[in-house]
């Protein structure tokens, strides 16, 4: 692989087959983080024969505020945890527009991370969004120990540096896209994610049009020399690690 995007979703896009195909082609891994459980049992079977190509079972914060999904669509998702590795997006947002569900989702993610936890298996990984929620996010994961036994990846970290602090003591992993670029913060951040918990995404599209997988490695591959310009080090070095872990992460060739 060139590049893997550890945060992408490609079901949202008009276009999705195409772009798997031409991900394919040019060596580029994506990881499709579904919003709801239904958009996953889709996904799943659209992507099944993509090689570069993995779908995580997923319940956005948003939808869940929203009234999108419901408990219907928690016992939906849970039911396929049992048996599928890859999760996400699943997480918390207690922003201005979605905390007032907050206690909604909270019962939604506790119950997600319990039923991964108590159905451990090889390969797990999570792909998780912490909107002013970074710290009810980490004591979820550390009441069930999850990040001893699966790769727990906040995407697109936006929390305070005593919470970057204590995810990376529970081992989290980190996935950093072009927007979180843009902020002192998040550059901040960038520059302090040791490589080996690094990971890159682009939380592409913005909106349900068509999408383009040289778009995708457009944008991670910029995202890659600005982090390694951060860092002072040397972007195809820092490439080479992010993808090898990333690879491995996904079970991609």
């Amino acid at each position: 692989m060139r590049f893997v995007d550890m945060h992408c979703h490609l079901d949202l896009m008009a276009n999705g087959p195409e772009v798997a195909s031409e991900a394919a082609a040019i060596e580029l891994g994506i990881l499709n983080a579904s919003v709801a459980p239904r958009d996953y049992l889709a996904a799943r079977d659209a992507y099944r024969n993509s090689p570069t190509v993995r779908c995580a079972a997923g319940l956005h914060p948003w939808w869940i505020d929203d009234g999108t999904c419901d408990d219907a669509d928690v016992d939906i998702l849970v039911r396929e945890l049992e048996h599928t590795p890859f999760v996400g997006e699943i997480g918390l947002d207690y922003g201005k527009r979605h905390g007032g569900s907050a206690e909604v989702q909270r019962a939604a993610f506790d119950r997600i991370v319990r039923t991964c936890a108590e159905h451990p298996l090889p390969g797990r990984v999570l792909t998780i969004h912490a909107v002013h929620a970074a710290n009810e996010v980490l004591d979820v994961l550390e009441r069930y120990d999850l990040s001893r036994t699966a790769a727990c990846i906040i995407h697109w970290f936006s929390g305070t540096s005593n919470e970057l602090s204590r995810a990376r003591s529970l081992g989290c992993l980190f996935s950093v896209n072009e927007f979180m670029l843009q902020t002192r913060r998040g550059r901040e951040y960038a520059r302090q994610i040791p490589p080996d918990c690094l990971l890159l995404e682009t939380d592409l599209p913005a909106d349900r049009g068509p999408g383009s997988a040289k778009a995708l490695a457009a944008s991670l591959e910029r995202t890659l020399a600005a982090i390694a310009e951060l860092k002072g080090v040397d972007t195809a070095q820092l490439g080479q690690q992010v993808c090898a872990h990333s690879c491995q992460l996904l079970d991609i060739v």
